[in-house]
């Protein structure tokens, strides 16, 4: 698309967006087009619809209807941005990390019931990508120090940023395969590991199509790496420790399975806002 030479106004260029990203097939036009100018203007959305005749610099103009085109593309306006909102924190993404979202909160609400405000414990987030769940647990239990493993080293640095930026230093992060970089034992082991499999169409639709790939799928029905961290996470888990597991919909049967066959205790199944299985947990084995 070609920036116009004269000032546009938000009005107008948020008409062409929400016109081609419509045409392409957006599920959200609107919210993707004023995501990306608010981000192009350094502007709260807010500024978009208060003052929709306010003139826009030619270059501005540019960067914003490069970024479209991309959009309209397929990219995930979290990696055309750079950001994504999770929990109460804002976080850096990019194509080396899965992008945060919504469903995931649920996992951290059932982590942080578990974990009383106040108290010295040790936890694990496997896989921890950008960071998302061990962040967020980080911010709203001050006193607990959380172990961020990921094999991705890229994934890592990106995750050491976010806490960085965010100013929590009760942290540590450990490049390594689900529990091969834990030590000692913890007071509750969470993780979002791919749970898709290798064959779900899903993974050639929408922004999946941008994500890694490792990240998404694992093995034939989706539950390889799920198997293997409730295999190994017992270890490490104290005597009335927890494991938190995200997992798909159509799981909400064999990770529960999965947990009591390798003698987990208390072993529940959650579902989420839309009634869906969504996250699986339980107590260590005894």
């Amino acid at each position: 698309m070609t920036a116009p030479d004269a000032p546009a106004t938000l009005a107008g260029l948020l008409a062409t967006a929400l016109t081609g990203l419509t045409a392409t097939g957006s599920d959200s036009p609107r919210a993707d087009a004023e995501a990306l100018l608010a981000h192009v203007l350094a502007r709260p959305r807010s500024f978009l619809r208060a003052w929709p005749e306010a003139p826009v610099a030619p270059e501005a103009a540019a960067r914003f209807l490069t970024l479209l085109e991309r959009r309209m593309h397929g990219e995930p306006v979290a990696y055309l941005s750079g950001r994504r909102g999770f929990w109460t924190l804002e976080l850096e993404v990019t194509p080396a990390t899965l992008i945060p979202r919504p469903e995931t909160e649920l996992l951290v609400e059932l982590a942080l019931a578990r974990l009383p405000d106040g108290r010295d414990l040790r936890v694990a987030d496997l896989g921890t990508g950008s960071g998302a769940i061990a962040l967020a647990l980080a911010a709203e239990r001050p006193r607990i120090e959380v172990t961020a493993t990921d094999a991705s080293p890229d994934a890592l640095t990106i995750a050491r940023a976010n806490a960085a930026r965010l100013g929590l230093d009760n942290l540590r992060f450990a490049a390594g395969d689900w529990c091969a970089a834990l030590e000692g034992r913890y007071a509750l082991i969470a993780s979002n590991p791919p749970y898709l499999a290798e064959d779900d169409p899903h993974l050639g639709r929408g922004d999946l199509r941008f994500e890694p790939r490792r990240a998404l799928a694992a093995g034939a029905d989706g539950l390889a790496d799920l198997r293997r961290i409730v295999d190994q996470a017992a270890a490490h888990l104290e005597a009335d420790g927890w494991l938190l597991l995200e997992h798909g919909h159509d799981q909400g049967e064999a990770v529960p399975a999965l947990l009591a066959a390798a003698g987990y205790r208390a072993v529940a199944c959650v579902p989420d806002l839309g009634g869906r299985p969504r996250v699986s947990l339980a107590q260590a084995p005894a």
